[in-house]
């Protein structure tokens, strides 16, 4: 079956900077946007990036243009997030998702991970 991996949450001060990792397995990968959404506490889940299957094109929520980059290998079946410059305010749980034409929005993706917690102090 679909399975999705994330790694790489942890705990950073304001200004630093995580990679997250997402490993697929069980599918062909290469024919899947990618995405990531983060949910933090009493809030609803975000778009946060998304990026198309041949890696060339990527997509941005506003709060994170600049700061975060997304990326794909699909030799290794695996995406990234880089997130420099954290801000408390991104403190969530993010999760990565795949789906044959996702972009912004949670019902493009078919696939979700368990997610990753990622904590900015301040």
């Amino acid at each position: 079956q679909v399975q999705l991996v994330e790694s790489g949450g942890g705990l950073v001060q304001a200004g630093g900077s995580l990679r997250l990792s997402c490993a697929a397995s069980g599918l062909t990968f290469s024919n899947h946007f990618m995405g990531w959404f983060r949910q933090a506490p009493g809030k609803e889940r975000e778009f946060v990036a998304a990026i198309n299957r041949g890696g060339s094109t990527t997509y941005y929520a506003y709060s994170v243009k600049g700061r975060f980059t997304i990326s794909r290998d699909n030799v290794k079946k695996s995406g990234y997030l880089q997130m420099n410059s954290l801000k408390p305010e991104d403190t969530a749980h993010y999760y990565c998702a795949v789906g044959a034409n996702g972009r912004y929005s949670e019902p493009e993706y078919a696939y979700w991970g368990q997610g990753t917690q990622v904590t900015v102090s301040s």
